[in-house]
């Protein structure tokens, strides 16, 4: 029995060794991820404010970080990696949502159709998304260094309630300055007869992923509402099943 026992006393520590490993190198990976996400925003910010300096024009503005807004963006799919596979307790879907629609934006939106690259919503939702990522991204990296200043916590989440309608009014109005030129042109649309039998009209899908910001933005905007209730005020917020 004894020795048994001991066994078990031996797996155990094994165990709880690995669980400890693999913490550490989740927690290390994502304090680089978040470090280099920030500094990546950081620099776009920079870009802007320097092209905005020295031009005096929103013109140009959005081809001369193109390069970086659509690395770093895409870069972002990782996070959905680290919900899959449980490295941070995020649901899988509501980032994927999250992430996806902001690549959507950036390269088949405003990276594909140049005549809307000057648009003042471009403008609006570049400013409101490089707000927004450096603020959240820094609490992540000050949050795992465990050294997290109160004001980039009350900023995390008190400044979404502005930026976050502002954010998705930029959006929705590029994608609306969008439909004349896709309806023109015709672009990333496949009309009937083709060798595969298929119809697909890239106006409409814009159209209707428009409209998917009315059941989805109350949604998010209210779950931030909850999250801010509950670290910024301590309240117990219990989620309701369906």
């Amino acid at each position: 029995m004894a020795s048994s026992e001991e066994d078990g006393t031996v797996e155990e520590k094994e165990n709880n060794n690995k669980r400890r490993t693999k913490s550490a190198l989740a927690t290390a990976w994502l304090t680089f991820y978040n470090i280099a996400m920030t500094a990546g925003w950081l620099v776009l910010a920079m870009a802007m404010m320097r092209f905005y300096i020295q031009k005096g024009t929103r013109k140009g503005l959005y081809r001369s970080i193109a390069r970086t807004l659509k690395f770093f963006q895409t870069f972002a799919l990782i996070e959905v990696g680290h919900c899959a596979f449980g490295i941070v307790r995020t649901s899988v879907i509501v980032t994927g949502v999250q992430v996806c629609s902001r690549i959507f934006m950036v390269w088949f939106i405003t990276n594909s159709i140049r005549q809307i690259q000057n648009e003042e919503s471009v403008i609006l939702f570049l400013v409101v998304w490089t707000m927004t990522e450096i603020t959240r991204y820094s609490y992540y990296t000050f949050n795992l260094l465990h050294h997290l200043p109160y004001f980039i916590k009350w900023a995390r989440y008190n400044l979404f309630i502005v930026l976050y309608p502002l954010g998705v009014a930029g959006e929705l109005l590029t994608i609306y300055a969008a439909l004349p030129f896709v309806r023109r042109s015709g672009m990333y649309s496949m009309r009937l007869p083709n060798k595969y039998n298929v119809s697909f009209d890239y106006y409409y899908c814009l159209i209707v992923f428009m409209l998917s910001y009315i059941p989805l933005f109350p949604q998010l905007f209210f779950h931030m509402l909850r999250q801010r209730r509950r670290v910024l005020h301590g309240e117990v917020i219990v989620e309701k099943d369906d």
